[in-house]
């Protein structure tokens, strides 16, 4: 594995233009269909190779910081190369956000960004905020692939958030909850911070916008040396309560997911319910969180029974000696995806970010958002998306 991905590294560190060539789709489609992508992910060349595209780290290592991004560079390339079997032709420009010696600004500026059709990004939240206004300045599309917030952005229509958005998951899993467990007592557990704070306005907010009679919310701050104890008082052996954990920092998470478990084993009647980021947490299988039923939902959720996916798990496996990530679906999905929609509707594609053609892995809704303040304004795109799954006994599983 590592010498394949290295293999890759290399090339990236000899020029990130190289793609310009090496990567252009055979045959050629006439000139008003070629498509020229502008691809900007975290790839961190300038701290793996020196001035002289020598290695910094040792034959047997590898950063797991470089992963992600080399991922969703690498799923990119995968739908470049079903994309040009097809006999499209397109123009992938790879840029690396992290390079140390040239700002995104300087990408952005520079003659090879000039001309694209789409500039598709995994980025920071502070670096989200340049790319936008590139689009918006450009009037071409910018797709995010990881972000859960805007960045800041406002009044851009050009922008589409692939991930989405705090004010988003938490009205999407009130309605969950109020829809799926209506007869449950609402519990939220939170810790002290500002963004807790803001998860909680959120929450309420979607309590206000459902109406109705349902019964109040209970918020409840903890302190970070929070014992059972605490959470006792909030539990019942005879009614059912939702724990909602109203955080996204996975280590409270886990903590209270564990002293949760404990209670329902001594008959507490209880369900947890988490946010997105408790997607990648893999500890929910032992043994010390079986007991309740832990819920939470992601925007990319994906079976990979489809035999798309079975082909790219196959491809990484005799060739990178690897499982491909998330990263990489959400790097072909991208490419290949917002390709097509530029190939149909040509130079109207902005009139057509929110359609559900060519899906891959997921089913997405992409929807304008709007502030009421502003109605009938565009603030960006996002998909409002979200799946939701349960670890049962030790096993992952979709949710009702």
């Amino acid at each position: 594995m590592r010498k394949s991905w290295l293999f890759l590294l290399f090339l990236l560190s000899i020029g990130v233009m190289i793609p310009r060539v090496a990567l252009e789709a055979q045959p050629q489609a006439t000139p008003e269909k070629k498509i020229r992508i502008a691809l900007f992910a975290p790839l961190y060349l300038d701290s793996a190779f020196d001035k002289n595209s020598e290695y910094r780290y040792g034959p047997k290592q590898f950063p797991k910081f470089i992963v992600p991004g080399l991922e969703f560079y690498e799923g990119a390339l995968l739908a470049l190369d079903s994309l040009r079997k097809e006999g499209v032709a397109i123009e992938l420009l790879v840029f690396d956000n992290k390079a140390a010696h040239k700002t995104i600004d300087a990408q952005l500026s520079s003659p090879a960004c000039q001309g694209v059709d789409l500039i598709i990004t995994y980025c920071s939240a502070s670096e989200l905020k340049l790319f936008a206004n590139a689009g918006k300045e450009r009037k071409i599309p910018v797709v995010n692939i990881n972000l859960p917030n805007d960045g800041g952005v406002l009044q851009n229509p050009y922008l589409v958030l692939l991930n989405s958005t705090l004010p988003s998951q938490c009205q999407s899993i009130y309605s969950y909850i109020r829809n799926r467990f209506s007869k449950h007592q609402l519990v939220v557990f939170q810790k002290k911070g500002a963004l807790e704070t803001r998860i909680r306005s959120y929450i309420e907010e979607a309590a206000r916008k459902r109406g109705g009679t349902s019964s109040p919310i209970k918020f409840v701050e903890l302190t970070d040396s929070f014992t059972v104890q605490q959470l006792i008082p909030w539990l019942d052996t005879l009614k059912s309560t939702m724990c909602w954990v109203g955080s996204v920092e996975e280590n409270f998470g886990k903590r209270i997911c564990q002293q949760l478990a404990g209670l329902a084993k001594q008959r507490y009647k209880l369900t947890v319910m988490g946010m997105p980021t408790w997607d990648g947490i893999k500890e929910f299988s032992k043994t010390e969180y079986r007991g309740a039923d832990l819920f939470f939902c992601t925007p990319f959720y994906s079976p990979r029974t489809d035999s798309l996916s079975q082909s790219i798990e196959t491809f990484f496996g005799s060739q990178l000696y690897a499982r491909p990530s998330d990263m990489v679906l959400r790097g072909y999905e991208a490419v290949w995806r917002f390709s097509k929609l530029i190939l149909r509707y040509q130079k109207d594609i902005t009139l057509h970010l929110g359609s559900r053609e060519f899906a891959l892995f997921r089913e997405t809704d992409v929807q304008p958002t709007i502030f009421a303040t502003q109605p009938g304004v565009i603030q960006y795109y996002e998909n409002k998306k979200l799946y939701y799954l349960k670890w049962q006994d030790g096993f992952l599983k979709p949710a009702n």
